[in-house]
């Protein structure tokens, strides 16, 4: 059994190296639980909701994840 100093040492490993993954642009894939991904928003025009003004709105890229059908089946009891 770990103690908690070796669970947050072990957990922020596995985080460190998702991380450089996802910065990569790598997928990052954990079996029967989901996969981590970057999703990529090109520039666009858009609307401040306050003012009604046009405003440009930059490129980005977003980290997303897409649960596993076994996570997706427990969640949903079946």
């Amino acid at each position: 059994m770990l103690t908690i100093k070796e669970t947050e040492t072990a957990l922020n490993a596995i985080l460190e190296v998702m991380e450089e993954a996802l910065l990569a642009e790598d997928k990052v894939q954990i079996t029967g639980f989901g996969t981590f991904d970057i999703k990529k928003q090109s520039e666009r025009e858009g609307r401040n909701p306050r003012t009604g003004e046009q405003i440009h709105i930059q490129a980005s890229r977003n980290a997303t994840f897409t649960p596993s059908l076994v996570l997706k089946k427990k969640l949903n009891n079946k």
